[in-house]
């Protein structure tokens, strides 16, 4: 019997370093290092020095950021969005994380590294534009209100502070795939795979809504997310100071992926986890979201749900979950029946801070109909069409780039 070939690392997670086509990345103005991360800045035109600040946080992904890949995906994927900063008059601040899997907390001083570096380096007195994509977002919101909680006066300096597709209030990755990260094999340095760190790490026990132990083999909040919020309770949940806008990739119509219908199958593998299959979440008690099986060690398992909304065709940003666990699959010599390669990731309510979604009619609310105060943000704005997590589109940016300020006077 021949040797199967080896389940290669893979992980799912923001796809900023993951980008389609390469993009000719310029020679970077300035590089800065500051505690837990690093930055590419990249004056805007007509800029000899940094001027008029615009930090953007990388998202969560395994390992150290990658920003020309991050400079890729957001220049070349959809829409320049870079250059256009930079045509308006923004230096562009990319900042990357030593490890993007810690805690929204310890890499939140990479942040605020690159804040005070800004306001150091910086030719007059502009204020800072911050935010992120993702996670990255989330770091940001919970960096810009602890520093006003914990410091005196107009500590950070910034104007505005924007997200772009971040899990305000949660996002989600099938319990099952979850589950299923804790069947692949450990490396030949005994660590165990990319995905199943990833899935256990720090920043994915507090983003995630709900969360599989691997201890306990029990689905729930992680206490790492409860002490989070816990944490952002203290620091007044947002910062008071600059203007707050968010984008969401998700629609705000209610509408997500109609074609994925509850309890159908999405993924089923065979070979080395033969019959394993994942099924799209559907309401109900003890609801089977996934059949897991491995030959090697012998392991079979039920996963099942109790009390959840229909999570995988919600409006919302997409992530491509089962296409890249497919892929990995069939890569190792495995076979699949791929069903539906995208499932919603951060859902539109949770992007744009308006609604918990843990009801289905939460879930799947039609947000622009709904009273804008729920929000914590001041002003935010959903994708007309569904699409994938995020994806820098051409209306997204401009309605963000408008609200930085005017264009500059040519």
């Amino acid at each position: 019997m021949p040797e199967e070939a080896p389940v290669k690392p893979f992980t799912i997670g923001d796809p900023l370093d993951s980008p389609s086509q390469p993009v000719e990345v310029p020679d970077f103005d300035q590089e800065w290092t500051v505690d837990g991360g690093f930055t590419w800045v990249f004056y805007g035109e007509g800029n000899s020095t940094l001027t008029r600040p615009v930090i953007i946080a990388d998202g969560f992904n395994h390992g150290k950021s990658k920003l020309k890949e991050l400079y890729e995906f957001l220049e070349g994927e959809d829409y320049p969005f870079i250059s256009e900063l930079r045509r308006r008059g923004k230096d562009v601040i990319l900042l990357g994380f030593n490890n993007r899997t810690d805690s929204i907390q310890t890499n939140s001083k990479a942040v605020e590294g690159a804040i005070r570096e800004a306001i150091d380096r910086r030719a007059g007195s502009e204020r800072l534009i911050v935010g992120g994509f993702s996670m990255g977002g989330l770091i940001a919101r919970y960096t810009l209100a602890r520093m006003e909680t914990d410091f005196d006066g107009d500590e950070h300096q910034t104007g505005v502070y924007f997200s772009f597709d971040t899990p305000h209030r949660g996002a989600s990755i099938p319990v099952g795939v979850q589950a299923f990260a804790y069947l692949l094999p450990y490396g030949l340095d005994l660590k165990p795979h990319p995905f199943e760190q990833q899935m256990n790490s720090p920043a994915a026990r507090q983003m995630l809504w709900q969360h599989y132990d691997k201890k306990t083999q029990k689905i729930g909040v992680a206490p790492e997310r409860t002490a989070l919020l816990d944490e952002l309770d203290r620091v007044g949940q947002w910062p008071r100071i600059p203007r707050k806008l968010a984008v969401a990739n998700g629609r705000g119509d209610g509408i997500g992926l109609p074609d994925i219908d509850p309890g159908e199958v999405t993924l089923r593998l065979d070979v080395r986890y033969p019959g394993t299959t994942f099924y799209a979440q559907a309401q109900g008690d003890d609801v089977t979201v996934a059949y897991l099986n491995r030959q090697f060690p012998a392991t079979e398992r039920t996963i099942t749900t109790s009390g959840f909304p229909e999570l995988d065709g919600a409006p919302g940003g997409t992530l491509a979950t089962y296409q890249i666990l497919a892929n990995s699959m069939t890569e190792a010599g495995g076979e699949v029946d791929l069903r539906h390669p995208h499932v919603c990731f951060v859902p539109s309510v949770s992007a744009v801070d308006i609604a918990d979604f843990a009801r289905q009619e939460d879930l799947y609310a039609k947000v622009d109909s709904l009273d804008p105060s729920s929000s914590g943000l001041d002003e935010f704005r959903c994708s007309p069409m569904t699409t994938p997590h995020t994806l820098p589109t051409e209306e997204l940016c401009t309605w963000l780039m408008d609200r930085f300020s005017p264009t500059r006077p040519q």
